[in-house]
């Protein structure tokens, strides 16, 4: 369900998952027939798209029914919920070496990498989108039993793998990452992470590990990227991150020390930037150019302060932030 007070994309799926129907063996064979139920295809982890109308406008997910699927076999479509009454699912179709080819898709739209098109979507599609994406994912990288190695089988209408031969059930995970804006005064630490080419800052960010709380994976990573002694650790929102499947957790801490240790191999550079020098960086980053951002164009410089888009968790945190 849309969670209306979380300001970050992803985070406004409409759908009711339904999930005490997954496992409704009539139900779904029915609803793979009913000629109001949808489907989304994906290839190569890439969604159908419609483009937009008009200059300007927004893109949205292209859906389709069960007949305009044709021979497609639907046994293995992902049930993302229910709209009103109208069953909602998601059908893996990268077995085709090229949609473009295939009769039932050949004017369906246009499949396009999630992260190329966020910015033109509607939050409702961004949403559906990620929970597609991530399932369709997930199955392609879970074709193999983790205990045993035998290949598993599709179950509870996407939400479950089953091995044959040992019995093993193996579900869909998501990944806990903690990303924390540091604050001291009325100053924010910001990071360069070393693997991008481009000049933007963000908030310093890393996985949960096994056993360990959020406040403590915040301590922990400032420390390890940066060399600042945090506190007072403050969770402000979440947002699924599709890339495959994380879930970031956004924090704010306020900095015990202020001198800056870097960790080079993660983090390229890091500074202290005051409330006004973000307030503008909030602001220009409706005109980045996010595509060149990382490419070799030459339009932005390593000099220049680039922040993240506002479909990332990182932007929603410093607007939060500057705006408090």
């Amino acid at each position: 369900m849309a969670s209306p007070d979380n300001p970050n994309t992803f985070t406004d799926n409409p759908l009711d998952r339904a999930s005490h129907l997954r496992a409704n063996p009539d139900w779904l064979a029915a609803a793979h027939r009913d000629p109001d139920s949808l489907f989304l295809p994906l290839w190569q982890l890439k969604p159908c798209i419609l483009p937009p109308l008009k200059a300007g406008g927004s893109s949205a997910v292209r859906w389709l029914r069960a007949a305009d699927l044709g021979d497609f076999d639907l046994g293995e479509s992902v049930f993302l919920g229910r709209d009103g009454e109208r069953a909602c699912f998601a059908v893996d179709i990268s077995a085709l070496e090229d949609p473009g080819l295939s009769p039932a898709l050949r004017d369906a739209g246009n499949f396009i990498d999630l992260m190329a098109v966020i910015a033109q979507l509607e939050p409702r599609d961004a949403s559906l989108l990620a929970q597609a994406k991530s399932m369709v994912d997930w199955h392609q990288r879970h074709g193999y039993c983790a205990r045993c190695g035998t290949p598993t089988l599709f179950a509870d209408a996407g939400y479950r793998r089953d091995c044959p031969q040992c019995q093993a059930q193996h579900f869909p995970r998501t990944d806990p990452v903690v990303i924390s804006l540091v604050v001291r005064e009325d100053k924010c630490l910001l990071g360069r992470n070393a693997m991008f080419r481009g000049p933007m800052f963000s908030a310093l960010a890393g996985f949960l590990e096994p056993g360990e709380s959020i406040e403590e994976a915040v301590a922990r990573e400032v420390m390890e990227e940066v060399g600042i002694e945090v506190n007072n650790v403050r969770y402000q929102f979440t947002q699924p991150w599709p890339f495959p499947s994380s879930l970031m957790i956004g924090c704010i801490a306020d900095a015990v020390t202020s001198e800056i240790t870097l960790d080079e191999n993660e983090i390229a550079e890091a500074r202290w930037f005051s409330r006004d020098e973000l307030r503008a960086a909030l602001a220009a980053s409706a005109q980045v150019d996010y595509r060149e951002l990382f490419s070799d164009s030459g339009k932005y410089q390593p000099t220049d302060v680039v922040l993240p888009p506002r479909s990332a968790i990182a932007h929603q945190l410093l607007k939060t932030w500057v705006d408090a």
